[in-house]
């Protein structure tokens, strides 16, 4: 910190106890009394006449009147910076530093304490000081910028506010290998041993980095955080990272990290003001590349807080903007903005719905080289174009992560979520375990949603690009439509063939000493399988078809532990090879026998008739090596496990 010392009397100024009054030790007794605020000064004319034009008119104009006590009203600084002025006029030792200067220097042009009376005067030496010594320090520049807010008008008057600007702006433009940089903290360092580290550096070979700025200027008010981020966006030596970096630290500095840690009494009106400054100071995108200067979370963070304060329509639609290039980099944590009464939903789906349109389009764009017509369908654009796009791929992902954290809320309608999942094209989904995991949690949370709306859920959800960990989960999943669940048998018989087990009885075929425990617990799930189906009690085509798939697994359940237990411990082991490929091709067969009947049984008279000779011809695959099925055995066993 630089400082300057004036004159070289001692200090006499003394305070008379406990009230406002200040005189000076002196063999003469004072015949002057000078009135600041709630001060009063007990002084001598001759001093003060000397070096101040304003308080040489008040003492003569006093005099004539036979008083001898002045007043001065409104001067800046108050009774400190007038202290600073009156020990000058004595020649009393007085030591100027960044925090007084700015008041020192507005009080001596207030008293009129130039060159005009005498040279040599206080502000003479306080612009010496100025430009000598505040102006070429960092710190001290800072600091004499923060003092002008308290004497405005007179600082900026005086174009001291606008040297303090320009003083800063040039420092912070400059190269970084022209910075002499002490290191005491960054926000950067993870540990104490960096810092410790760091400080065993020598100032020579320590890197300065380009941000080495950003965190000083965030003391600063708002209106002078603008203007020095004004004045070096003006010089345009500044790349757009280390402005979206330094923005970021004075939004961290003044707004709330989140939108839980709002207080409840926290200044809405203080917060818009930051946003708003935050939101103009971002570079332009006039250059297309502008928009990485600040990440996905951090305008997501701004948006979640214009939404909160109740920001206005443009606030809100250029952050927007501003997100949307970089969408596809968010997190589903990000998307969670709370929304606004009299919304009776927990997040706003209607924005992140809004955004991931626009990306869309934005894509679209971008894919047609900059042609987009409404006309073509926008499906057929993302196939010829963007199969391969990751960003797309990603903000899929995404979107189906946001499903399934939203889904938990209870007042989310069924066509806030269709709407969110139809935003994105086919081909940006090629796995749909994310879209049934929303899709079931919202089913899960929502017991009392109606066979229409369950059937419309559920139709967004394409079983043939389910895994196989999340076919075995929807085809135990009650809560999913039957048809649903048929689905997902029948394309897993379709996609495991003759060369694998069926779904329901993946686990029975295995040729180890661990068959019959396996079996049994197959026995098991499919048995609980048949009674999670309960059967109304008049008969419908659903019930009837929910019945017979039941009985079907059970009875294919029951004729392979008759096989295993038929052919004997000794048996079993000396043919292993041989039961566990004869069991598979017989599985294969009976699977594809029960999906032909179940689709037969589903359908119409005519439409089964019409298709009988494909119907029988996907039914046939190698029995030779399957043993007949005795009807006794089957029938009393189907009997037995039927009774509830």
């Amino acid at each position: 910190m630089k400082f300057m010392k004036l004159g070289s009397k001692p200090d006499a100024f003394q305070a008379d106890g406990g009230s406002d009054s200040r005189y000076v030790l002196s063999d003469l007794p004072s015949d002057m009394v000078v009135h600041v605020e709630e001060a009063r000064f007990y002084l001598h004319k001759f001093p003060l006449l000397s070096k101040s034009s304003l308080l040489q008119r008040l003492i003569i104009e006093a005099s004539q009147n036979g008083a001898d006590e002045v007043y001065l009203y409104g001067i800046p600084g108050g009774a400190k910076a007038f202290e600073i002025c009156a020990k000058f006029c004595y020649g009393m030792v007085v030591t100027l530093n960044p925090y007084n200067v700015v008041a020192a220097r507005c009080a001596a042009e207030h008293l009129g304490m130039t060159e005009d009376v005498d040279k040599s005067n206080l502000v003479f030496k306080i612009e010496v000081f100025l430009n000598s010594g505040i102006f070429r320090s960092w710190k001290d520049s800072i600091i004499a910028l923060q003092s002008t807010v308290a004497l405005l008008p007179w600082s900026e008057e005086l174009k001291l506010v606008a040297r303090c600007v320009d003083s800063i702006a040039a420092k912070a433009t400059a190269s970084p290998g022209t910075v002499v940089w002490s290191y005491t903290y960054n926000r950067k360092a993870a540990s104490s041993d960096e810092i410790v580290e760091a400080l065993r550096c020598s100032s020579s070979s320590q890197a300065v980095p380009r941000d080495w700025w950003v965190e000083d200027l965030c003391e600063l008010d708002v209106e002078l955080y603008k203007r020095v981020m004004v004045a070096v966006k003006s010089r345009a030596r500044v790349p757009p990272d280390v402005l979206g970096e330094a923005l970021r630290a004075y939004a961290a500095r003044w707004l709330p990290e989140s939108c839980r840690d709002t207080p409840a009494n926290h200044d809405d009106a203080c917060s818009m003001e930051v946003l708003e400054t935050i939101v103009w100071l971002m570079p332009s995108d006039d250059g297309g590349s502008s928009s990485c200067c600040c990440s996905c979370q951090f305008l997501l963070n701004l948006l979640k807080l214009a939404v909160l304060v109740g920001a206005g329509e443009l606030l809100r639609e250029e952050l927007m903007d501003r997100v949307v290039p970089l969408l596809h980099e968010a997190s589903v944590n990000d998307l969670l903005i709370p929304a606004r009464p009299p919304t009776e939903t927990a997040y706003d789906v209607q924005l992140v719905d809004a955004l991931v349109g626009r990306y869309m389009r934005r894509t679209a764009r971008n894919a047609g080289d900059g042609i987009f017509l409404d006309g073509i369908d926008r499906e057929d654009v993302f196939e010829a174009n963007m199969e391969a796009d990751e960003s797309l791929l990603s903000l899929c992902k995404l979107v189906d992560g946001y499903l399934a954290e939203v889904a938990t809320d209870p007042n989310m309608p069924v066509s806030s979520i269709i709407g969110l999942a139809t935003s994105m094209p086919e081909s940006a989904r090629p796995a749909h375990d994310g879209l049934y995991t929303a899709i079931d949690v919202f089913l899960k949370l929502h017991p009392d949603l109606s066979k229409a709306d369950k059937r419309k859920i559920s139709s967004l959800m394409d079983v043939k690009k389910l895994s196989k960990e999340a076919c075995i989960h929807a085809a135990q999943n009650d809560r999913l439509p039957l048809r649903v669940v048929v689905q997902v048998l029948f394309f897993e018989q379709q996609r495991t063939g003759s060369t694998s087990t069926p779904l329901l009885l993946a686990s029975s075929a295995a040729g180890d000493g661990s068959t019959r425990l396996e079996l049994e617990d197959d026995c098991w799930k499919n048995r609980a399988l048949a009674l999670a189906l309960p059967e109304p009690p008049t008969p419908t085509p659903t019930a009837a078809l929910r019945k017979q798939l039941g009985s079907m697994s059970l009875k294919l359940v029951d004729e392979d532990r008759r096989r295993v237990d038929g052919g004997g411990d000794r048996r079993l082991a000396r043919s292993a090879s041989i039961a566990n490929q004869s069991s598979r091709l017989s599985l294969s067969s009976r699977s594809r026998r029960i999906f032909d009947r179940l689709w037969v049984a589903g359908k119409p008279l005519g439409e089964v008739v019409s298709k009988s000779s494909d119907t029988s011809g996907s039914s046939q695959s190698p029995r030779s090596s399957a043993k007949p099925l005795d009807s006794n055995k089957s029938s009393s066993r189907s009997r037995r496990y039927s009774v509830s």
